[in-house]
């Protein structure tokens, strides 16, 4: 068996989206990883005020910037190159300390 290199055509072009919540949820055969983002209300004055304000909220809109399914092989896949990539991460950080 050859490989035929992957070249990835336009990553440029699309944006690069802060995430800041996520829900995952899985059926037969694939994992769906819902991603979002939520800016918090913004509530002012002192804690009883800020308290007040808080409770007149009915809830925090959370705006989805993607769905993402996965096959379970693809998920593991994903989970250990992200951990891999946190370590090296933590590495570098440390190193710069």
């Amino acid at each position: 068996m050859f490989r035929i290199p992957l070249v990835y055509v336009g990553a440029e072009d699309v944006p690069i989206l802060f995430v800041n919540q996520f829900v995952i949820q899985h059926h037969e055969d694939d994992f769906v990883l819902m991603l979002g983002q939520i800016t918090p209300p913004v509530l002012l004055g002192t804690d009883e005020e800020r308290r007040a304000q808080a409770e007149k909220v009915a809830y925090v809109p959370v705006n989805v910037v993607a769905r993402v399914a996965f096959s379970r092989g693809r998920l593991v896949e994903l989970i250990e190159v992200l951990q891999e990539h946190l370590r090296k991460y933590d590495a570098q950080r440390e190193r710069e300390r």
